[in-house]
């Protein structure tokens, strides 16, 4: 199980690449259910998990305005 990160909006989402039924390979995100961004990356750094945006410090500094896990830092 791998993770990837919107390039957009840095939401971590869980990239579902595993084998199913005869070598079918299934993804259930195309597009980034936040903000619709359509580029991922695997390459990020640290992460934050937001539960309340209105009261974190951090949710204000990064933007975030709905709750998950985000991450810090985006390469490549």
């Amino acid at each position: 199980m791998t993770y990837k990160a919107c390039r957009k909006c840095r939401k971590i989402i869980e990239d579902n690449d595993d084998v199913v039924d005869n070598q079918e390979k299934k993804e259930i995100f195309k597009e980034c259910p936040i903000c619709s961004g359509t580029t991922f990356t695997t390459f990020w750094k640290g992460n934050a998990l937001i539960i309340d945006p209105e009261k974190s410090e951090i949710a204000e500094a990064m933007s975030v305005k709905t709750p998950g896990r985000y991450a810090l830092r985006l390469s490549r």
